[in-house]
């Protein structure tokens, strides 16, 4: 598994960098209330969890809902993602 990959400038991104979600590539299949959450996600800035064999940066929004607190999480390429200073 790769300890880092790079963002949409070519800066390296390491688990435990901040990154701002420029855009997702949701799953189509989802129903709308999930769909809105993933959508929701752009524009955040997250944390990085891991970077996946492919060089994905996973990254996780938690949210407060009328169902509790919810997760989720997504895996961005590079092109999706630009390094933050927070």
């Amino acid at each position: 598994m790769p300890a880092t990959t790079i963002d949409c400038k070519g800066h390296t991104i390491a688990p435990g960098d901040s990154v701002r979600i420029l855009a997702i590539t949701p799953d189509l299949s989802l129903d709308e209330d999930d769909l809105d959450l993933f959508m929701d996600m752009v524009g955040s800035t997250c944390e990085v969890d891991y970077i996946d064999a492919d060089g994905a940066a996973w990254v996780a929004v938690w949210w407060n809902c009328s169902e509790g607190t919810l997760t989720t999480q997504v895996g961005l390429a590079p092109q999706q993602m630009e390094k933050s200073a927070i």
